[in-house]
């Protein structure tokens, strides 16, 4: 009875291992290749599937899912024989579940090795100031070709990412120096650049104000030029005005001519700011006879109007 019982759990035990290598369930976000004695026949998806035990096998779990890879920091030499410290990160996804798993031994081992070639390549074709100022380039170069490179793996490289790229201490202390000379000396033309524009704006403003200062003088000197002329142009009708009466008999016009300009210049002489005291030999009936001139030629004026408004006023007479 006893050999009974072993055999029958012996047998339920290879049922519980047979059932159990039978029965496969693949999670979301993995493929697992299948194998018979050995060798890829498929690959399975993630759901639930069935093989026959012991000529159908699980080879190689591999995950579907984007993934992140470190790159360890290396120190590469720059064109200009500048050692830097460089080290980044590679976005990758499987694609090909079985080319991941067969075409390369270990996957991730040799990604890494291939991007630190590439970057000791992409930097070492650069400058020190390039491959600093220029990541941008260096991540799309990179990309470009380890993507290519990993492509016979079934995997697609989506990003390469410089992380971090330190030059030496000593070089980072030159560069510090570089940098504060180079903003001292912006700093300098800026300020000669002010300076310069100062000075030229107040030359402009200079220059302005003395075109319209010798506008003003041109203005002013041509309204005294026409000034002098309708002066000259009242006079020269005066005198004609008085010529005109001497010719027809009226002497007091004379007289007042002559008593206006005596006064007028008088008038310059007593104003005149060069005299405090002002002595002039003249016969005083000479002034209060061309005073009284004046005044008799005012009257005769005066009776002309009346004369001229009477004779208007009469009306004429009808004979008979």
């Amino acid at each position: 009875m006893f050999p009974t019982m072993l055999f029958s759990l012996v047998l339920a035990f290879v049922a519980v291992v047979i059932l159990f290598k039978a029965v496969r369930m693949v999670p979301q976000g993995y493929e697992w290749t299948v194998e018979r004695f050995g060798r890829y026949t498929h690959t399975m998806s993630p759901g639930l599937h069935f093989l026959i035990p012991i000529v159908y096998g699980v080879g190689r779990k591999v995950n579907m899912m984007e993934q992140v890879l470190d790159v360890p920091s290396q120190e590469v030499i720059t064109k200009d024989n500048a050692a830097v410290r460089v080290d980044g990160v590679v976005f990758f996804q499987v694609l090909d579940a079985a080319k991941a798993a067969y075409e390369v031994a270990n996957l991730e081992v040799a990604m890494i090795a291939l991007v630190q070639t590439n970057i000791r390549t992409v930097i070492g074709s650069m400058d020190l100031d390039e491959s600093l100022s220029q990541r941008e380039v260096i991540n799309a170069q990179l990309l470009s070709v380890v993507d290519h490179a990993t492509n016979p793996w079934g995997v697609k490289v989506n990003r390469i990412e410089i992380r971090d790229i330190q030059p030496p201490r000593d070089l980072l202390d030159a560069m510090a120096r570089q940098m504060k000379a180079e903003r001292e000396k912006r700093a300098q033309i800026l300020e000669a650049e002010g300076s310069r524009q100062s000075e030229i704006l107040r030359a402009e403003g200079e220059k302005q104000a003395t075109v319209l200062e010798a506008e003003g003088r041109k203005e002013a000197a041509f309204r005294d030029a026409e000034a002098r002329e309708r002066l000259a142009e009242a006079e020269a009708k005066a005198t004609t005005m008085v010529s005109e009466a001497i010719a027809q008999g009226d002497v007091q016009a004379i007289n007042y001519f002559i008593a206006q300009k005596y006064v007028e210049a008088f008038k310059e002489l007593a104003t005149s700011p060069n005299q405090k005291l002002v002595l002039m030999p003249m016969e005083a009936s000479g002034v209060i006879g061309s005073i009284a001139g004046v005044a008799e030629l005012a009257r005769e004026a005066f009776a002309k109007q009346e004369e001229k408004k009477a004779t208007r006023g009469v009306p004429p007479r009808i004979g008979g």
